[in-house]
């Protein structure tokens, strides 16, 4: 039988196609301007962007090369890397470190140089949690890493900054909303969900927002893009579902195996595990728990 499809009126934002319709053209710079000052909070941070390549590579060719989903520069020279990432990688704080050195090396000109350097921002958007290592991280959506001096505390550096976006620990509601940042926040994770811009989301930025993602204002080409970046989005997210099952589910035999050996009756495993007496009993028949 064939799932119903929903019916959406806006993109989901958190696809490729999505994220880069409304930060990453020319046409939509001004939305992309908004969100980052937001994020950044250093007044008067941004009035210009302009967009750079998004391939770049070390000083040769032999050198690894790196594709971000933005960058650009504003008007003090800066640069601003802006990434979407739907699921963890191996090394992601590593990948970090190695996209923000190739804007430092490429300030590097020929000849004499007295080794001053523009600011490289990286602001990554995660539709995972990176940060879970304390109690209160649960508290924190967004994460400032600079390099500072271990003894005092203070900057080394402030050339180099990661701003780390965790959106499934953003829970407010429509009705929560206070700020610009929270109306951005709610919009990148909530906008394929909802049939009509919310009262709560407004200001001129966010009118025209909701007008550039309605599906139905999509060219032919850009629907057919658009429908393929939703597929794949969508085998992310199926995939990650998946190993959380996969992951839970093991939890739970391990915890039948330890109850096992203590002899705890089958009774309190359902209860621990919420695994029903037959599905104990089929794992211990078939030898995935031994007695």
């Amino acid at each position: 039988m064939k799932k119903r499809q929903i019916k959406t009126r806006f993109l989901n934002l958190l696809t490729d196609f999505g994220f880069h319709k409304i930060f990453g053209t020319e046409s939509s710079k001004d939305f992309l301007i908004s969100f980052l000052n937001e994020v950044i909070k250093e007044e008067g941070l941004i009035t210009e962007i302009l967009y750079l390549p998004t391939k770049q590579q070390g000083f040769s060719e032999k050198e690894r090369k790196a594709v971000f989903d933005i960058f650009c520069t504003n008007e003090k020279g800066e640069y601003f890397i802006v990434e979407m990432q739907r699921a963890k990688q191996p090394y992601f704080k590593d990948r970090s470190l190695f996209y923000t050195s190739l804007p430092i090396q490429q300030q590097a000109p020929r000849g004499v140089w007295n080794f001053k350097l523009k600011a490289v921002y990286l602001i990554a958007v995660l539709d995972f949690v990176i940060f879970d290592e304390f109690e209160d991280d649960k508290d924190f959506i967004v994460e400032h890493v600079s390099l500072l001096r271990e003894r005092t505390k203070s900057y080394f550096s402030q050339k180099i900054k990661f701003i780390f976006i965790e959106l499934p620990k953003f829970v407010k509601t429509e009705e929560e909303l206070k700020t610009n940042f929270d109306k951005w926040l709610f919009s990148l994770k909530n906008m394929h969900f909802l049939q009509e811009r919310p009262p709560s989301v407004k200001g001129e930025i966010f009118e025209e927002l909701f007008k550039i993602v309605e599906i139905n204002n999509l060219k032919e080409d850009e629907m057919r893009t658009y429908k393929k970046s939703v597929l794949e989005y969508r085998d992310v997210r199926d995939s990650i579902l998946l190993a959380r099952e996969e992951a839970r589910e093991e939890e739970k035999i391990s915890i039948i195996k330890k109850c096992l050996q203590k002899n705890i009756p089958l009774e309190d495993i359902t209860f621990l595990t919420g695994f029903s007496r037959e599905n104990i009993l089929r794992y211990i028949n078939s030898n995935f728990v031994s007695m």
